[in-house]
């Protein structure tokens, strides 16, 4: 949540100081603060591969001087400006939303003509409708130094635009519509306070402004956490390990053939298997943090807590896994052989455990699998607390409890009395 909570405490302050009166920037400063965001926003998404941002950048842009242009940055504006306001209310908020539904596909020529061509046909038409007409009585009744009030559908455009984002963040938890959110906010107090002007224009810059961050923050994320799994990635981990102090302790978590999963059932099957395992691990008790190492391999940290304090909740996790199931998605990828076995006497003994493997499957006819995990743990030394000799550990030990018939839980200090292992589809 803290990517959709920051930018919003972000505009917040900017409106309390601006219309507190702590702050009351030159309008050449706020200008080159918009175009500097704007350029940097555009670099940071051209950079990234970043298309959407890329492109509502551009819309922004576009609207902040349509706006500026018709209006002759008169406050309140005439006519023209006015209609100006009125159609990029509404083309504003549906253009975020068409690009919170689209999907990244690169800067190529294929992919950015849809955008252009949109761009292209809403100018046309905002060029159309605010053609130069005399000031009609009602815009002659418009309160000097206050604009009016923007028209109930721009509203409820702005206010069905931040439902579906708010809602597509919630279900994904992207920065990107975040990013888009907060903007689509900060435009939309923009066109409330004219359009023009030195408020218009700082809330105009400070939605630049959250384009370019959410940018940085999907970077981030990226860096930091796993994409297929969420949870957080190699980097955290080693990230986590120099905030340690002594004691903690590592388990070391390793799903049970798990190449054996995407042997029989397909890679899509085992990303599913690993989301599955990934989500038990989040939900980890005695205050673990779970971590994807890479591939089946994950890491669980413990801080100020020793083996003994933790062993008890890694074994309702290790339970937890067992008692998981997964509906398999589609048929398996490999169903029967394919014919005369042509590899060389050194590959035949994997061959007759893929067969094996395939009869397994067929012999199945729940369209259920489920996995099990084994674990290592230790725990640091006080005399030398050093995170590498306790990983080592932990491996150690998770190579003992896979020795040991798989399904169990192994201590760096003394083997465990050993679990049953489950006979499960592919465990």
């Amino acid at each position: 949540m803290k990517t959709l909570i920051t930018p919003g405490i972000c505009l917040v302050a900017v409106a309390a100081l601006l219309h507190t009166g702590v702050i009351a920037p030159s309008p050449a400063l706020v200008s080159y603060a918009f175009y500097g965001a704007w350029i940097a926003g555009l670099l940071l998404a051209w950079r990234f591969h970043s298309t959407r941002i890329f492109a509502a950048l551009v819309m922004l842009f576009l609207a902040q001087q349509a706006i500026n242009y018709f209006s002759g940055g008169h406050v309140p504006p005439g006519a023209p400006g006015m209609k100006a306001l009125a159609a990029i209310g509404i083309l504003l908020p549906l253009d975020f939303v068409l690009l919170s539904f689209e999907k990244e596909q690169g800067f190529t020529v294929p992919s950015l003509a849809p955008v252009g061509l949109l761009l292209f046909v809403e100018s046309v038409m905002v060029a159309v409708l605010c053609r130069p007409e005399p000031i009609a009585a009602a815009l002659r009744a418009a309160h000097r130094g206050f604009p009016a009030p923007l028209a109930f559908a721009t509203q409820l455009a702005f206010a069905a635009a931040a439902v579906i984002l708010l809602i597509r963040y919630l279900l994904f938890h992207k920065p990107v519509e975040s990013g888009l959110l907060w903007a689509l906010a900060a435009s939309f107090l923009a066109l409330r306070f004219g359009g023009v002007g030195r408020i218009p224009s700082v809330y105009f810059a400070s939605a630049a402004f959250l384009l370019a961050g959410s940018i940085v923050e999907t970077s981030y994320l990226l860096a930091y956490h796993d994409e297929l799994t969420t949870l957080p990635s190699r980097r955290a981990f080693h990230d986590a390990l120099l905030r340690l102090e002594s004691p903690y302790s590592i388990a070391m978590v390793d799903i049970d053939h798990f190449k054996r999963c995407n042997d029989t059932y397909g890679h899509d099957t085992g990303d599913q298997v690993l989301r599955m395992v990934a989500a038990r691990l989040a939900r980890v008790s005695g205050g673990g943090e779970a971590y994807r190492c890479g591939g089946e391999e994950f890491a669980i940290l413990f801080s100020g807590k020793t083996t003994a304090q933790v062993v008890d909740d890694l074994e309702k996790l290790r339970a937890d896994i067992e008692a998981s199931t997964l509906h398999v998605r589609g048929p398996e990828r490999r169903r029967e052989t394919r014919g005369p076995d042509r590899r060389n006497p050194r590959t035949r003994g994997r061959a007759q455990t893929g067969r094996a493997i395939r009869q397994l499957a067929r012999e199945t006819p729940s369209s259920e699998i489920s996995v099990t995990a084994s674990m290592g743990v230790a725990t640091s030394r006080r005399d030398n607390p050093s995170a590498k000799e306790v990983i080592e550990a932990a491996d150690k030990a998770l190579y003992r409890a896979k020795a040991a018939g798989r399904n169990r839980i192994e201590t760096a200090s003394a083997p465990r009395r050993r679990v049953r292992a489950k006979s499960a589809d592919i465990a």
